[in-house]
């Protein structure tokens, strides 16, 4: 079932998208060689504390951290680990989210380490992009699919992938709520958008093939032909005016 938000509701969800953002932000500022994904992890629930939040995915679903880091060919849900120290040219993947007011937020990024290729750095731009598209295809009147094929478009357009295991959802008091928003589709089908629908719109894009495997921790995903994968993600409203960006647009995001 679909679960439209009111105004108010929307407003709550974009001051905690805002503590997302910031915190997201300020955690990529700091990826550099030599820093551990646990680093990183721990440097984000430092944050939660400082802003009074509580960390949305520790503790879902059993997930042991705060951050997911997910480095190279890991798709996402990386655990963070003291023994995964990042190096010159990897790049890496943060998931994160909040709960704030009874309400959650949700945002990921994708971040070089240092000096990155070419290759690297042309795969985060078009992963970039096409979340960009996604979002602006999000318009009253349109259908959800036409979200998932303007993501999809872009990203086979520069011979990429799209991870098909693993896709967006909407948002709410829940983490993950109806409806799924996948990274793929035919445009002109599924559920039709209207005001008040709230999305985080989440492109999974691999330099290789489609196809991921679960490790044996049970949480990361990584591509199974070794490729590199990069991710982003906002949470989004649906308004009369056209796609909101809750959180509003922040500096490394």
């Amino acid at each position: 079932m679909i679960i439209y938000k009111s105004r108010e509701e929307i407003e709550k969800m974009d001051r905690c998208n805002r503590v997302v953002a910031q915190i997201l932000a300020e955690v990529a500022g700091q990826v550099e060689p030599d820093v551990t994904t646990a680093d990183l992890d721990r440097l984000a629930e430092r944050m939660c504390r400082d802003a009074g939040v509580r960390p949305a995915f520790k503790g879902y679903r059993g997930y042991p951290c705060v951050l997911c880091t997910s480095v190279n060919e890991e798709v996402v849900h990386g655990i963070p680990s003291p023994k995964k120290v990042l190096k010159e040219g990897d790049i890496v993947g943060l998931d994160f989210g909040v709960v704030l007011d009874g309400y959650f937020g949700d945002a990921a990024v994708t971040v070089p380490v240092g000096r990155i290729s070419r290759e690297a750095r042309d795969l985060l731009g078009v992963t970039r992009e096409s979340l960009r598209l996604g979002i602006a295809a999000a318009r009253p009147g349109r259908r959800l699919s036409d979200i998932s094929a303007a993501v999809q478009r872009h990203v086979e357009s520069h011979g990429y992938t799209v991870v098909r295991e693993f896709v967006g959802h909407g948002i709410g008091t829940s983490l993950h709520e109806d409806p799924q928003v996948p990274n793929y589709g035919t445009p002109g089908s599924g559920p039709v958008l209207k005001a008040g629908l709230v999305l985080a719109i989440e492109p999974m894009v691999n330099l290789g093939g489609p196809a991921v495997r679960i490790h044996p921790d049970g949480w990361t995903a990584s591509t199974i032909d070794g490729s590199l994968s990069a991710h982003f993600e906002r949470s989004i409203a649906v308004t009369e005016d056209g796609p909101l960006v809750l959180g509003g647009e922040v500096e490394g995001l």
